[in-house]
This record gives C-alpha cells, sequence and structure tokens, in this order.
C-alpha cells in the first residue's frame, strides 16, 4: 500500500494549494509523464524548498503553479482563486501576484534592452507608472538589490552573472508580487555570487513579506533557504516535511541519498 504524503502547509489558507498535478507529453506509445500526481500547498509567508535531481520535473511543477504550462490534469489555486480556469482579465491580474526568477540570467534578459527598459516594461505593462516615475521606480529596484543606478543605461552583457541575476530579481519584485518562484537561480553562478544571491533573496523575503518557491538540486542550499522541504524523484512528490527535520530524519532511501551526496549537511 502506497504511503500518504501530508502536503499541507502549517497553519491557515495556504497561499498556494496544487492538487494531482499530472504533465503528460505526446500520446499513445510516446506518451512521457513529466510530472505525475503532485499535491503540495505553500503557506503565506514560508519558503518551501523543492529538491530532486535533473529531469525529476520540479521546473515543470512551478510552471504549471504559474500557468506557464497548462497540466494534463489537477488543479491550482493562489489565496483561493483557481488560476487553471482564470479567464485573461483575472490572469492578467493575478500575474502581479506571482512571478519567477529563471535558472539562467543572460537568457532571461533581453539583450537589445537597457536595463531601465528592462525594469520600466512591469510598470507599463501593468500601467502602473510613466514617465520619470519609471525611471526613479527602476532605480530604486536596483538600490534594492545592491546595484546603483549607473546600471539603468547599460545592457544585459556588460554585468557579471551575479550581477545579471540581480536585475532579473529586481524586475520580479518590481509589482510587489506576493509569490516568488526561484528556478535554480544560482546554479549557473560561482559559488561566492551564488551565496550573495542566496542572502540578498533572505533579505527581500523579510523586506516585502515575500511567500518563495526555491528549486534546486542542492540539498545544502534548499536547507538554508527553505522552512519545508518537497523531494521529487521521477515526476513524483516522495517526501515533505519541515526542512531541519527532514535532513535529520529522512524517511525515504531517495531523500537518504541526496542528503549523502551532499556530506557537508552531516556536520551541521
Amino acid at each position: 500500500m502506497e504511503r500518504t504524503i501530508n502536503t499541507a502547509a502549517p497553519t491557515g489558507r495556504p497561499l498556494v494549494q496544487a492538487s494531482n498535478l499530472t504533465k503528460q507529453y505526446g500520446e499513445g506509445r510516446t506518451l512521457s509523464t513529466v510530472v505525475d500526481d503532485v499535491s503540495l500547498t505553500i503557506a503565506r509567508g514560508e519558503t518551501l524548498g523543492l529538491v530532486g535531481e535533473s529531469g525529476s520535473g520540479k521546473s515543470t511543477v512551478a510552471r504549471m503553479l504559474l500557468r506557464l504550462v497548462e497540466p494534463s490534469s489537477g488543479s491550482v489555486h493562489f489565496d483561493g482563486v483557481d488560476v487553471l480556469h482564470a479567464d485573461t482579465k483575472t490572469m492578467c491580474k493575478m500575474r502581479r501576484r506571482m512571478q519567477i526568477v529563471f535558472q539562467d540570467p543572460y537568457a532571461a534578459l533581453n539583450p537589445r534592452m537597457k536595463v531601465r527598459d528592462i525594469l520600466a516594461e512591469p510598470f507599463q505593462i501593468h500601467k502602473c507608472a510613466k514617465g520619470e516615475d519609471l525611471i526613479a521606480r527602476a532605480s530604486s529596484l536596483l538600490c534594492s538589490v545592491g546595484l546603483d543606478g549607473s546600471a539603468l543605461n547599460r545592457y544585459p552583457h556588460e554585468f557579471s552573472g551575479g550581477q545579471r541575476q540581480r536585475i532579473n530579481i529586481a524586475r520580479a519584485i518590481a509589482l510587489q508580487p506576493e509569490l516568488l518562484v526561484l528556478d535554480e537561480p544560482v546554479s549557473a553562478l560561482d559559488v561566492s555570487a551564488g551565496a550573495q544571491i542566496i542572502n540578498l533573496l533572505r533579505d527581500l523575503q523579510k523586506a516585502h513579506g515575500l511567500t518563495l518557491l526555491f528549486i534546486s538540486h542542492s540539498m545544502p542550499l534548499v536547507r538554508y533557504l527553505a522552512t519545508r522541504i518537497a523531494v521529487m524523484q521521477r515526476g513524483r512528490l516522495v517526501e515533505i516535511g519541515e526542512a531541519t527535520e527532514l535532513c535529520a530524519h529522512p524517511r525515504e532511501r531517495y531523500t537518504q541519498q541526496l542528503i549523502a551526496a551532499t556530506p557537508e549537511l552531516l556536520t551541521r
């Protein structure tokens, strides 16, 4: 008999609730199941770490939560709203409340746009600001992620990988979202730059009251940032629990293997 996984968030109504999410590609004999019956919740203000090896379905789950990918079956609710059945007008409003930071900081930025235009774009799309107010807001966003106003007139290729990711984060928080999905945000960076980004994310979470979904294949990173951890293997959710407890007493063999592959966890 299959063990039941408790996917509930700690207290109160969750900000995000996903039930029985499944994503399949192809048909007939070529049918491939990338995500298989995944259910999870994310409480307002918490950080849920989603961890697993490459190809385990983590990013696909994240994109389904944001409706960037349509699931084959299942449901997603954001603050009680049915995301998958929301009309265009409702989804436009929802986009302001949930944002994503992608893995590759350079690919996520338009190389032909200056930073000021990249950061102004969310405000223009949602008609939140114009004129001099746009530049002022863009400059303020840069300051909040540790960059100064001189970056406004430069192009993405003029920055380091860590600086580009800071620009991506600035754009993601521009509209003051409630949920920020971080899809392997430091895997393309060196260790030093990655550590700075992780600490920046913690500071921003405190300053803005953000709810985070942090996706990674690195158990040490997930444990450091997350309040709870969900473990995925081959498209399925195999274990979920409070971060410290799960790392100290993993129940599933796969989770034990992930921890054993990062021995620094054993000494903490």
